[in-house]
């Protein structure tokens, strides 16, 4: 593909976290008396910024609730240590040719800022992403502001850029401004629900997705 950036979601895309993800949601929740959900559930919201996510899987939730909920996620999420070996095989060579080849590399993810600068830090990514944007900062997936920003950052078109996503939230942010993407079918959604965006393609392995990069 012809572009001048490349913009990647972190978690179920580069960094293999989903079933983490999910779990600690589901502890979290249930340690405070919510019911247990369906692991499909709490996988299905990951990419939405926190305050998205619980609304979701727990409607009319009040504000206190919420950041109890929040506070117990966070209790659970950081005892991992997001590491190299933590990501897919073969995404960090990506980025690193990405970077090689002239092209920008940035992230837009639904976590927040303070969980995504250590995870930056000690994956080995961070030094290689020009720019990052949080749900905090910003607006949730599937709003494009994030986007906006990223392009804004870079000086350049929607066309000129493509997003690479595992979720369905990350493929509607892009089909909203018109910025071609990717959609990733190792993290949480698969073909029949990322081809409903109209990504330019679906790939199922790392090789893949570098032919389409053309690395």
């Amino acid at each position: 593909m012809d572009v001048k950036a490349v913009i990647f979601d972190w978690d179920g895309t580069l960094v293999d976290s989903v079933d983490h993800i999910a779990e600690s949601l589901h502890q979290a929740a249930t340690e405070l008396g919510y019911p247990a959900l369906e692991r499909e559930a709490y996988r299905d919201i990951i990419g939405l910024g926190m305050v998205e996510a619980l609304g979701r899987l727990y409607p009319g939730i009040s504000h206190d609730e919420m950041t109890a909920i929040r506070e117990g996620y966070a209790n659970y999420f950081f005892r991992k240590v997001t590491t190299p070996q933590s990501l897919f095989d073969g995404m960090a060579d990506v980025v690193l040719d990405l970077q090689s080849s002239g092209r920008g590399c940035s992230v837009a993810t639904g976590k927040s800022r303070k969980g995504l600068d250590p995870a930056l830090v000690s994956s080995g990514l961070g030094a290689h992403f020009d720019i990052t944007r949080c749900a905090d900062e910003t607006r949730s997936k599937p709003d494009p502001r994030m986007l906006e920003e990223i392009l804004l950052f870079y000086g350049i078109e929607p066309a000129q850029a493509v997003m690479i996503g595992d979720t369905r939230y990350d493929l509607e942010m892009a089909q909203r401004i018109g910025m071609p993407s990717i959609g990733v079918e190792w993290g949480v959604h698969k073909r029949d629900v990322l081809g409903s965006y109209g990504p330019r393609a679906i790939v199922d392995s790392v090789s893949d997705l570098r032919s389409v990069l053309g690395l």
